[in-house]
């Protein structure tokens, strides 16, 4: 029960990886604030309806919480807002679409920290964890596309690396009052992507399969405790050893 009775936000806890960090701070004791674009509002039950891409929704849901519990402890950035155009290859990518999404994931991730951060330094204490990603800190391998004619999307690793050095700088700007800020990157994780993908990416890894949610949440839950009291400013690959080699 290393989160007993922490109230933490987990935007976009609906998603593929969002919704295991859920459950896995709800089964260590934490207090749960699912705030995602897909779920009807109910702060009681932990519920909130929240469109990451609006500064007035998020001001809204931090405002709630803190009505509602008193305090922030925790908030992981879990939510993955993207266009429809997702996933272009570089040459055919739009600008506008390039800024729409560096907008809705990076500056709202910036939006949510910045008003949260307002709180826990009324606390002085508190920790973030920002989701990222290996490709935030290594180059792409497009070899694993080539069979099915896929790619992996340009922005996602600008706005990867762009957030794990925002974090390094919330680290040091807000260690002087108990508050931590780290990144959890995870690895490929397993979403029925293609076959051929999936072998080359187990042949390529040192644990031979692709990452799951549950690989990933109990990393967020650690950095979320007290147990890494003493740990700011970090970036925790959860990969099975893809950037190790």
């Amino acid at each position: 029960m290393i989160l007993k009775d922490k109230v933490i936000i987990i935007t976009g806890g609906c998603g593929l990886i969002g919704r295991e960090i859920v459950a896995d701070i709800k089964k260590k004791g934490g207090l749960t604030i699912n705030a995602d674009i897909n779920v009807q509002t109910d702060i009681q039950n932990g519920l909130f309806n929240l469109d990451i891409t609006n500064d007035n929704s998020i001001q809204c849901l931090v405002d709630a919480v803190y009505e509602e519990y008193g305090r922030i402890d925790g908030l992981v950035n879990s939510a993955y807002p993207r266009t429809k155009d997702w996933g272009a290859f570089f040459e055919n990518i739009n600008p506008e679409s390039w800024r729409k999404n560096v907008d809705m994931q990076m500056n709202s991730c910036f939006v949510v920290c910045q008003k949260v951060l307002k709180i826990m330094e009324q606390q002085k204490e508190g920790s973030i964890v920002n989701i990222a990603s290996i490709y935030g800190v290594v180059g792409n391998d497009f070899s694993l596309y080539e069979e099915y004619g896929g790619t992996s999307p340009a922005a996602y690793c600008a706005i990867k690396g762009g957030i794990i050095n925002f974090t390094r700088y919330l680290a040091s700007y807000y260690g002087k009052n108990n508050i931590r800020v780290n990144c959890v990157s995870p690895g490929g994780i397993f979403d029925k992507q293609h076959p051929s993908f999936v072998e080359k990416y187990n042949a390529k890894v040192p644990m031979r399969r692709m990452g799951n949610p549950d690989d990933i949440a109990p990393a967020v839950s650690f950095m979320l405790s007290n147990e890494a009291k003493y740990i700011t400013g970090q970036n925790l690959v959860v990969d099975g050893g893809w950037t190790a080699i």
